[in-house]
């Protein structure tokens, strides 16, 4: 069993990711863990995930914050609590409104699995 606090796991970025967006890993395939990653996403202000796809599902929880996830030709907004539901090649970007940040957990197949 591993147990992590969240301030304990340093914050990164991945590359092509813009200013105003860390992520912490929280459990990996580095801690052992074979078939997810979970991570926690800090988007500041205004800032935006990149718009993109990649052929694996992905499940986000919005721990606090609110803005919208846009899609092909649309934007759905969520709020603290919401859960998200990312299809296989669908493209999306999780944008935070001005208003403060948006924190969420974001789980994906195992790093060794994908990248973003």
């Amino acid at each position: 069993m591993i147990i992590k606090h969240y301030a304990d796991v340093e914050p990164g970025t991945y590359a092509g990711v813009p200013e105003g967006i860390q992520v912490r890993e929280m459990i990996t395939d580095r801690d052992g863990a074979p078939r997810f990653a979970l991570r926690v996403f800090d988007v500041e202000p205004g800032a935006s995930t990149p718009f993109h796809t990649h052929e694996w599902e992905h499940e986000v929880f919005i721990l606090k914050g609110k803005g919208k996830v846009r899609g092909e030709g649309q934007e759905t907004p969520f709020q603290e609590g919401d859960s998200v539901y990312i299809a296989p090649n669908e493209a999306h970007c999780f944008m935070a409104d001005s208003s403060g940040p948006v924190q969420f957990i974001c789980v994906i197949p195992s790093k060794n699995q994908c990248q973003l």
